[in-house]
């Protein structure tokens, strides 16, 4: 592909670049590739070859310099998603749009977020749309000063309300206690929970119990259908998995925790941010709490009692 040119240009790359490296006079050069004295003095003076932009610089018809400057060093510091900056930036910039605050990471050079570690954007995959009350489950290790602890973890598929326990083992009557206490904190009724096939959650192949597994009673006592996920398919349960990612992420791997009982005050703490706080892009920028008192509004017929007077969240 040959070398595009401004429709002004009078030299090539090749002439520039010969321009730079030669130590004759600017006449000599001038008259050498018969252009203006002041083209050569230009081409010596630049650092590149290349033609400059032509035309105004691009600027921002909605951010004074100071609000760009904000965006772009909370954007720096906090490499959160645009729509997470949005929210978080909507405070002290009311008129920002979510289109302004693209441009600007875009003139900084700062739209795309860092690859992973194998340099490529990692997929994304829909989940099918479900009514709320479809509840992803599960748990994971943590460790303090004190020892090994499991987090039992449970999201809502649609309203991503999350709801989290620390128990020192996890056993069948464990993670039945924990989804008991799941179903009766919400205020509306669940519908699915699905889990893995771990034997927390299910019956193993060589097991028999007389009424059932643990956590198959509470389902069925609260009208609960129960699923598992494939063998193997973890990525099935992807919600909770990344739930607690994210709740690692802002517990023990951010903080050092001498007792069980700081990290059990920073978990809580956490979800009382998370459930009425934290605004989504999946939610168009709603809270949990606000989606699940919208969906009160909407169709209250699911509903065992008013969202609305949970205001410091489901944990409160």
């Amino acid at each position: 592909m040959g070398q595009v040119l401004h429709g002004s240009a009078r030299t090539t790359q090749a002439i520039r670049r010969a321009i730079q490296h030669s130590q004759e006079s600017l006449q000599s050069l001038a008259t050498r590739y018969s252009i203006n004295p002041k083209t050569v003095a230009k081409w010596r003076k630049r650092p590149g070859v290349r033609d400059a932009r032509m035309g105004p610089e691009p600027v921002s018809t909605m951010l004074t310099a100071e609000q760009e400057a904000i965006a772009v060093a909370f954007r720096r510091h906090t490499l959160l998603a645009l729509d997470d900056c949005l929210y978080a930036l909507q405070a002290t910039i009311p008129h920002l749009s979510r289109s302004a605050l693209h441009r600007c990471f875009q003139r900084h050079g700062i739209s795309r977020l860092p690859l992973n570690e194998d340099g490529q954007s990692p997929p994304k995959k829909k989940f099918k749309d479900y009514p709320i009350g479809y509840l992803h489950v599960d748990f994971a290790e943590v460790r303090t000063e004190e020892g090994r602890q499991y987090l039992f973890v449970a999201i809502d598929r649609t309203s991503k309300v999350a709801f989290a326990e620390l128990h020192p083992r996890a056993t069948r009557m464990v993670a039945a206690d924990f989804l008991r206490r799941v179903l009766e904190k919400l205020p509306y009724k669940a519908h699915t929970v699905l889990t893995d096939n771990g034997v927390q959650f299910t019956l193993q192949p060589h097991q028999w119990f007389p009424g059932g597994h643990s956590f198959a009673r509470i389902c069925r006592a609260f009208g609960v259908e129960h699923r598992r996920t494939k063998p193997a398919h973890p990525w099935t349960n992807g919600q909770v998995e990344r739930m607690n990612r994210t709740i690692k992420e802002a517990t023990v791997q951010r903080y050092h925790y001498q007792t069980t009982d700081e990290l059990n005050e920073h978990l809580q703490a956490f979800l009382l941010a998370y459930n009425p706080a934290k605004r989504l892009k999946t939610l168009r920028g709603l809270t949990p709490h606000e989606f699940v008192c919208a969906q009160w509004q909407s169709n209250p017929a699911i509903f065992t009692r008013d969202p609305t007077h949970l205001m410091l969240g489901l944990y409160s």
